[in-house]
């Protein structure tokens, strides 16, 4: 008999949990955000499995294991003003909305940016802005931004994204980076001194396109 879906979202909090996501709220967040609603109507059987899926333009909305662990990377209280980078389905941008006060994502597609925006607000989503642009020069109306998560691997922290970073000691950047086929999940953390880097293990994203990432 199939897993009910209370079941399966069960099931996946507790591999996630055994796999390093251990912040409570961020494990909350993802029980809360119907994952089902962000995924294509072939992919709904496979919603709540720990598994990136296809989404339009050959983008993928990540596996909840990865977007648990650079959530919770981010150390969110429920206050901040964070920036994601690549909106695609909106399911990071929703988890993240469960997690602070507002956010800006941007997306270079137009048609994934509309389809996200209208996703969003229908399920009550008031705190976040989907823009398009290019996300590697960030989003400087709404600078400075306590968090800034990017969900696609650049080759390095492009620096509008630092420039975009509030100077409070603890802000952080949350980034895949090195080669368009393997990356390393990269923190960088505002501190007195300057950016601590912090290396999380690797990690395999599409590529971040744009004027300080990847070349089209």
């Amino acid at each position: 008999m199939p897993l009910s879906r209370t079941q399966q979202i069960k099931q996946l909090l507790s591999e996630i949990n055994r796999h390093g996501v251990r912040n409570r709220r961020v494990l909350s967040a993802i029980a809360t955000v119907p994952r089902d609603e962000f995924v294509r109507e072939t992919s709904l059987h496979q919603a709540w499995e720990n598994r990136a899926l296809p989404i339009d333009e050959g983008q993928t909305i990540s596996q909840p294991l990865i977007v648990g662990l650079m959530s919770q990377a981010l150390e969110l209280s429920g206050d901040e003003r964070v920036l994601e980078i690549g909106t695609g389905s909106g399911y990071q941008a929703a988890i993240l909305a469960e997690l602070a006060a507002e956010v800006v994502t941007i997306e270079r597609y137009p048609q994934l940016a509309d389809s996200a925006r209208q996703r969003l607000s229908r399920l009550g989503y008031d705190n976040v802005r989907v823009v398009v642009g290019d996300g590697t020069l960030g989003w400087p109306d709404d600078a400075p931004y306590d968090g800034i998560l990017v969900t696609a691997a650049a080759p390095h922290l492009p620096r509008p994204l630092e420039e975009q970073l509030s100077s409070k000691p603890g802000s952080r950047v949350v980034i895949p980076i090195g080669r368009t086929d393997d990356q390393d999940l990269i923190v960088y953390e505002r501190t007195e001194s300057g950016l601590h880097e912090i290396n999380l293990g690797p990690v395999r994203f599409v590529p971040l396109i744009g004027k300080e990432g990847w070349q089209e």
